[in-house]
C-alpha cells in the first residue's frame, strides 16, 4: 500500500470514528430536534456515499434518488407482504437497484462528462413518471404508505429510539460498503479517474470496473432509500425527487471528493446548517447558498481535502527545511 493509499484509507477509517457517536444520541437523548438531525444525517450519508463511488472514477452521478427508490419500494412492498426482518430487507434494498444498475449502465457508461450526467439525470424523470403512473404496484401518487416497521429476530424496531438506530446501522452499513468497494479497486478508479485512455492501454478494463463502481453505487444508494422509508414508514415518490440529489453532491464537495471522511463531515455539516437556515424562511435557500460559495471559495478541494492539503504542504516544508539543515 503505499503511503498516499494508506493516508487515505486511514481518513476513510475516521469517518467511522465520526458516525460511531451517532448511535449513542437516540440512547441518550429524548430531544426530538437532536434525533432527527441524527437520522437526516445518517440518511444523507448513505445517499452521498453512492455519490462518492462513483467520483472516485471521475463520475458524477445523478441516479442516486432513482436508486433510492427502487430499494426502498422493494423493501416497502417487502414488508407490506409480511417480511420484515431487517436483514431481509437491507439485503433486497440493495440487490434490486444493483440489478436495476446492470442493463442501465451498459447503456450510460460509454458516456462521458456532460452525456453521462444528462443521461443519468433523465433516467431520474423516467422513474419518478413510473411511480405515479404505476399505482397497482407502487402506489401512485399515494405512495405506499402504513409500511411496518423492520424487526430483528421477530423483535419489532418501532420506537422512535430503535428507529433512529436502525438508521444509523443501516448508514455504518453503507458506508462499509463504500470503504469496500473503493479500497478493494483504488488502484484501477484511480487510474480511471486520472486518464482512462492511459489506463486502459495499461491493459486496465475500464469498462468492467466502471461496471461494477455503478453497481456498487446503486446498492448503497438503494440501502439509503430503505433507511428513509423505514423511517417515514411510507414509500413515495417525492421522497426521491431528482432534485434531492444536489444536496447528495453537495455534502461530498463540501466535506472533500477524495475520502469518505470528506463525506461524513460535508454532510454532517449541511444537515445542521439546513436545519438552522430553515429557522429565518424565506431567506433559506439564499443562507444555504452562501455557505456553499464561502466554504467552496475557501477550501476548494473541500474542507478535509484543504486539510490535508495544508498539513502535507507543511510536512514538505519541514522535510526541505531538515534537508536544508543536513546539508550544511
Amino acid at each position: 500500500m503505499t503511503p498516499n493509499r494508506h493516508r487515505d484509507f486511514k481518513l476513510d477509517c475516521w469517518s467511522f470514528a465520526l458516525l460511531m457517536p451517532l448511535l449513542l444520541i437516540p440512547l441518550l437523548s429524548k430531544n426530538p430536534l437532536l434525533n432527527s438531525l441524527t437520522y437526516q444525517s445518517a440518511i444523507g450519508i448513505s445517499a452521498a456515499m453512492g455519490v462518492y463511488v462513483m467520483l472516485r472514477m471521475g463520475l458524477l452521478s445523478f441516479t442516486v434518488p432513482a436508486f433510492m427508490a427502487i430499494g426502498g419500494y422493494a423493501a416497502a412492498m417487502l414488508a407490506k407482504a409480511g417480511l420484515t426482518e431487517i436483514i431481509l430487507l437491507v439485503a433486497i434494498s440493495f440487490v434490486a437497484p444493483a440489478i436495476a444498475a446492470l442493463p442501465l449502465g451498459a447503456l450510460v457508461l460509454r458516456l462521458k462528462g456532460i452525456y453521462f450526467i444528462f443521461v443519468t439525470f433523465i433516467f431520474n424523470e423516467i422513474l419518478q413518471l413510473i411511480l405515479f403512473e404505476t399505482p397497482t404496484l407502487t402506489g401512485g401518487s399515494d405512495g405506499i404508505s402504513g409500511v411496518p416497521s423492520a424487526t430483528l429476530l421477530g423483535t419489532s424496531l418501532g420506537t422512535p429510539t430503535y428507529q433512529v438506530l436502525v438508521t444509523v446501522g443501516v448508514c455504518l452499513v453503507a458506508t462499509l460498503l463504500a470503504l469496500a468497494v473503493t479500497q478493494k479497486f483504488r488502484p484501477e478508479f484511480t487510474a480511471i479517474e486520472e486518464n482512462e485512455t492511459l489506463a486502459e492501454s495499461l491493459g486496465v478494463a475500464v469498462w468492467k470496473y466502471r461496471t461494477i463502481g455503478y453497481v456498487a453505487s446503486a446498492g448503497v444508494s438503494g440501502i439509503a432509500g430503505f433507511a428513509l422509508v423505514n423511517m417515514l414508514a411510507t414509500a413515495h415518490p417525492s421522497s426521491f425527487a431528482s432534485w434531492s440529489v444536489n444536496s447528495y453532491i453537495a455534502y461530498v464537495f463540501v466535506g472533500g471528493r477524495n475520502t469518505m471522511l470528506g463525506v461524513v463531515v460535508g454532510s454532517l455539516l449541511l444537515v445542521v446548517m439546513t436545519n438552522i437556515f430553515s429557522g429565518y424562511a424565506q431567506f433559506s435557500a439564499g443562507l444555504f447558498g452562501i455557505l456553499l460559495l464561502v466554504v467552496m471559495m475557501g477550501a476548494p478541494g473541500g474542507i478535509v481535502g484543504t486539510l490535508v492539503g495544508l498539513f502535507d504542504a507543511r510536512k514538505e516544508r519541514r522535510r526541505a527545511a531538515m534537508d536544508a539543515r543536513g546539508s550544511v
